[in-house]
């Protein structure tokens, strides 16, 4: 799985898609959730001291997340960030994990 963007292509696409989700997730404040972005690492700090770290890889042209023990490396295929060895979706990742982290289902 590839991306066929240029440098500068996923350099856009990837500072707005952690901006849209730093904008989505900073809304779960109230929740125990705080998100930080900066230099393009989208970092999530819950209230028990636990961290998830999304941010642009541009050296490899993909967004990596690592949440609890696990990590992604999500390629844009198909108009979507795609993480190469399972195929999941980035939206979709950020949602279940940080909803199963809250305790509830959450609508990104």
């Amino acid at each position: 799985m590839t991306n066929n963007l240029s440098e500068s292509a996923f350099c856009l696409l990837a500072e707005e898609t952690l901006e849209k989700l730093m904008e989505v997730l900073s809304d779960l404040e109230d929740e125990g959730l705080e998100a930080d972005l900066e230099s393009g690492v989208l970092t999530l700090k819950f209230d028990d001291g636990a961290r998830y770290v999304i941010n642009s890889h541009r050296a490899a042209l993909q967004i990596w997340m690592a949440a609890d023990t696990t990590a992604w490396h999500f390629s844009w295929v198909n108009n979507s960030w795609t993480a190469q060895k399972t195929g999941e979706e980035l939206w979709e990742t950020v949602k279940h994990r940080v909803g199963a982290k809250l305790g509830r289902q959450l609508e990104l």
